[in-house]
């Protein structure tokens, strides 16, 4: 029965992804910052996380005990909208540290966890793409998910050794919380779409940047 941990699994993507898991008969780790009673209620076993915390992460692995994961989903991500004659420097930071930073503290701290043919699966958005940049703004958003655009290029190379691969994901425009509900499709079928590129994601096309409905990303 394959592990999966999902990062932010607590609503919205996180916990669609965390019940599709569940469904299928796998063994769900759902992290959260605070309470999460419907990831519970779910049958996930919840773990409390804030990737941006070095000992928060620390506390995760130990909490861990000797469990090996096969699947290590990073969906945990935060959204400002600072445009250039409004920036708010401390609200990038924060983008950088939870999106950027947090999925590459988190794999390396529990790298030694992952089994051989894991996978190692970032949701980030085509926010982060340089060709697709075409109205600018969104600085913090825009620079985290482009750093960690590379940083799961660096992975890939760093992991491949180890037989894990890496895939980058972009959800699409999900109706969520994030999102203030506006969207064009809901977390349900979202997810659906992020599990299915999971699914066939092997260390052949490891690395790759590619939409949940499977089109391939621009870097």
């Amino acid at each position: 029965m394959p592990t999966v941990l999902v990062t932010g699994a607590n609503r919205g993507i996180g916990l669609s992804l965390a019940r599709i898991y569940l469904d299928r008969g796998d063994t769900v780790i759902g992290t959260s910052r605070g309470p999460a009673p419907e990831l519970a209620a779910a049958g996930a076993r919840v773990e409390r996380l804030d990737v941006a915390e070095a000992g928060s992460v620390a506390g995760l692995d130990q909490a861990l005990g000797d469990t090996r994961i096969d699947l290590l989903l990073h969906n945990a991500g935060v959204l400002g909208q600072e445009q250039l004659d409004a920036l708010d420097l401390d609200s990038i930071r924060h983008q950088f540290e939870v999106n950027a930073l947090g999925p590459l503290r988190l794999t390396a701290a529990l790298r030694h966890r992952l089994a051989p043919g894991a996978t190692v699966a970032i949701v980030t958005s085509r926010m982060g793409s340089m060709t697709d940049n075409t109205s600018g703004g969104a600085y913090g958003y825009r620079m985290s998910k482009a750093a960690v655009n590379m940083a799961g290029r660096s992975l890939t190379h760093d992991l491949a050794g180890d037989g894990v691969a890496v895939v980058l994901l972009h959800p699409g425009w999900v109706k969520t919380g994030m999102t203030g509900g506006r969207g064009n499709w809901g977390p349900d079928e979202a997810a659906a779409g992020l599990v299915a590129r999971i699914d066939e994601t092997s260390l052949d096309d490891s690395g790759r940047f590619v939409h949940a409905d499977g089109t391939p990303l621009p870097w």
